[in-house]
C-alpha cells in the first residue's frame, strides 16, 4: 500500500492498523517514496542470540566466550 506524508500526518491510526494486520505502507514525499512501515518483530530466538555473537579476531577469543560476563569483568573496576 502506497500513503503520502499527508496521510502519514492525519491518519496514523489507520496506517498503523494496515501495518498491524501485515502489510507494508510505503510512504512517499512528493510523489516519491521515502519511508516504509512495516510489522515489527520481536527479539528473540537464535536471531536475538546471533546478533549477541562475537565476530572478526574476538570470535576466537577465549577470555570472551561469555559476552555478558566478560564486559561485566571489564567494567568491574570503574563503578565507584
Amino acid at each position: 500500500m502506497k500513503a503520502t506524508a499527508r496521510d502519514l500526518r492525519f491518519h496514523s491510526r489507520e496506517l498503523l492498523e494496515t501495518v498491524r494486520r501485515g502489510e507494508e505502507v510505503v510512504i512517499t514525499y512528493r510523489g516519491k517514496p521515502c519511508a516504509r512501515l512495516v510489522p515489527f518483530e520481536e527479539e528473540g530466538g537464535a536471531d536475538a542470540e546471533a546478533g549477541r555473537r562475537l565476530f572478526g579476531i574476538w570470535r576466537d577469543h577465549d577470555d570472551s566466550r561469555d559476552i555478558e560476563a566478560y564486559v561485566r569483568d571489564l567494567r568491574k573496576g570503574r563503578a565507584c
